[in-house]
């Protein structure tokens, strides 16, 4: 499963190019205006707030857990008018990396305390094996935790008070592979997604629409390198395994970043040719350790990269990616990578009707 994805995603990332920069982005108001589209879950009596609580489905004979943190009643949504009730509630769902773990990402990432404060819904899926993980094979048919992610979805929808023209999927790392995997599957259902450490472009890839996108990755990442390749003694020394006998390519200290060359950088123009953005692009250094990278996209379409000079395998912001520094390398706090995210899926959703 992530294993042999993780390999090819090395091979991937270390045989892709890119081109030379440009200027031009798109410009999307901050905050879509258009209206919420209800879920069934509307109908029902609006529920108390929850914090990381655990709810469990049944998916193909197997039972399956998420977290869910939901803000109170009375908490407005800056993307619903003013006077509605009960809040049609934008949605984030946010997967785990691998080994990870839904408990312990929902306090990397704290889109729930966000949530509670800015009036959306987090969500935290659990994987599945030892170590968990996600299955993100684009050929796997039928695809178990693709299946539980619709059926987690249509829960939602059901039970709680969703705007389902506002999902959004974020995800580090495995959970990246994961949310790419989603942008490809089931692009109408997500209205954009945020790759932190681990973007890719599964193949095949044929999404229903084109899926904004804003992803991070450090140029120092010492298990999914910058350039290319796989850092498995970290991977190994991280989860106490013994994947291989060394590393797939030279690690990244020993090299300097190649900002616009193989690797990571070439699988986000990638996206952006997908998305019908142009190949070239602007790179604005906003801090000393971040660059913002940017492309010229169709209306109602971006795609946005920040790369983090010196950067680990973290969470951008993060105070617990930061305590395991040892492992995952350096955390930037110049940039922070769920207050990003979340101003960035608010600017889009999806195309869907209201009902009468």
């Amino acid at each position: 499963m992530v294993i042999a994805a993780l390999i090819s995603v090395g091979s991937v990332l270390a045989g892709c190019s890119t081109s030379s920069t440009s200027s031009g982005t798109t410009t999307t108001p901050s905050v879509t205006q258009g209206k919420p589209v209800p879920s069934s879950g509307c109908k029902k009596p609006v529920a108390a707030s929850v914090t990381d609580q655990r709810n469990e489905l049944t998916v193909a004979d197997t039972t399956r857990w998420y977290l869910l943190t939901t803000p109170a009643p009375s908490t407005p949504s800056a993307t619903s008018p003013k006077g509605t009730t009960p809040i049609p509630r934008p949605v984030v769902v946010d997967f785990h990396g691998l080994s990870e773990g839904a408990t312990l990402h929902s306090v990397t990432a704290q889109f729930g305390q966000l949530g509670q404060k800015d009036g959306f819904i987090a969500v935290y899926p659990n994987g599945t094996g030892t170590p968990v993980q996600w299955d993100v094979s684009p050929t796997q048919t039928p695809n178990p935790d693709i299946e539980f992610v619709q059926a987690l979805l249509t829960s939602l929808e059901s039970n709680y008070c969703v705007d389902i023209s506002r999902v959004y999927a974020s995800g580090l790392s495995d959970g990246a592979f994961m949310v790419s995997l989603l942008a490809c599957e089931m692009s109408t259902r997500f209205a954009a997604i945020g790759a932190v450490a681990g973007l890719q472009l599964p193949n095949p890839c044929h999404p229903s629409r084109k899926v904004p996108l804003i992803s991070f990755h450090g140029t120092q990442d010492p298990i999914l390198y910058f350039n290319g390749g796989i850092g498995y003694g970290v991977l190994n020394k991280a989860l106490g395994a013994n994947y291989s006998a060394g590393d797939s390519a030279p690690t990244t200290t020993t090299l300097p970043p190649d900002l616009t060359g193989k690797g990571v950088p070439a699988t986000v123009q990638a996206w952006a040719v997908k998305d019908g953005c142009s190949r070239k692009f602007t790179d604005k250094k906003i801090s000393s350790e971040v660059i913002q990278r940017t492309y010229s996209c169709p209306p109602n379409v971006d795609i946005v990269f920040y790369i983090v000079l010196g950067g680990g395998h973290s969470w951008p912001g993060s105070a617990f990616s930061k305590s395991v520094s040892g492992v995952t390398g350096f955390t930037t706090f110049q940039i922070k990578a769920t207050e990003t995210m979340w101003t960035f899926f608010q600017r889009f959703q999806l195309p869907l009707k209201t009902t009468p």
